[in-house]
């Protein structure tokens, strides 16, 4: 099914042409009244012609419909589909035929907290809110059954999907995650979810997730083993910053000839500055106020 425009007359001018009618009728009827009593032959012409102009006024008003700004009405006719008609105001269309709203509004879809396991196997707690709107109203209506059962469907399923091709969290630093990749995920699954609900007649604006977590069962193992690589990455940060600055320290000294420093007292001072540098705790210096030799 494709969406295409219904055949339309203007509702007030529809409105003005079924008044005149009737009151055509109207006349017929008491004017064959009139014939009637002065005995007129072919008086019941004028009585029947009044009473088929009133059907036809009467037909004709079932062809009166009223859209909505952003709404579509889809117009069937004895089972079969003749259009749709998108344009706001009040319209004259094929009479007898029915006709169904559908709303081109933007809407959105906030899916369940859904648990599933990631790429690597962990099983992770995510939701996604979902934005759309229906841009072929013949698609939405004809080609499934329910489209907003559909999108809510699909999207759940995307989501699994979409889930299950990344990890949580990328520990290597060398791929994409959940956690840290959001917006190509996002993308990601607003692809996904577009070639899905393309059948439907519905454009998805928009994708975004809600909500991410490990599952309650296996988070504080998680949490631990984030702390302890944010805790390597750090160490191996002061690390590389000490051993920077014990090599300034003593290249300093030497250049300004302060003092002379044999290879065993380099080894004690770089030794001494990586301990005060490195330890996570103050340093505590001893002075050494002479010898008793």
């Amino acid at each position: 099914m494709t969406e295409y425009k219904a055949w339309k007359l203007n509702g007030f001018v529809a409105l003005l042409l079924a008044i005149l009618v009737t009151a055509a009728a109207v006349y017929l009827f008491i004017n064959g009244i009139i014939l009637a009593e002065a005995s007129f032959e072919y008086y019941y012409l004028h009585i029947i012609a009044g009473i088929i102009l009133i059907l036809v006024v009467i037909i004709s008003l079932t062809g009166i419909t009223i859209v909505q700004p952003n709404e579509a009405k889809v117009i069937t006719f004895f089972g079969r589909y003749i259009g749709s008609i998108r344009e706001a105001g009040i319209w004259f269309k094929v009479p007898l035929s029915t006709q169904r709203k559908v709303s081109l509004r933007v809407s959105n879809f906030n899916s369940k907290t859904l648990k599933v396991n990631d790429v690597e196997g962990n099983p992770v707690e995510i939701a996604a809110v979902v934005v759309f709107r229906v841009i072929d109203s013949a698609k939405a209506l004809f080609d499934v059954d329910n489209y907003e059962e559909f999108v809510e469907i699909q999207s759940e399923t995307a989501l699994r999907h979409v889930a299950t091709k990344y990890p949580y969290d990328d520990f290597e630093e060398g791929g994409y995650s959940l956690r840290g990749n959001a917006d190509e995920v996002a993308r990601e699954l607003a692809r996904e979810l577009q070639e899905r609900l393309a059948v439907a007649g519905v454009e998805v604006i928009e994708a975004r997730l809600t909500h991410l977590a490990y599952a309650t069962e296996i988070a504080s193992a998680m949490l631990q083993r984030q702390q302890a690589n944010a805790i390597i990455a750090a160490r191996q940060k002061i690390v590389e910053g000490a051993v920077g600055m014990a090599q300034m320290a003593i290249a300093q000294l030497e250049r300004e000839g302060i003092v002379e420093l044999d290879e065993e007292r380099k080894v004690a001072m770089i030794n001494n500055l990586m301990v005060a540098i490195v330890s996570d705790r103050g340093a505590q210096p001893i002075l050494n106020t002479g010898s008793i030799y």
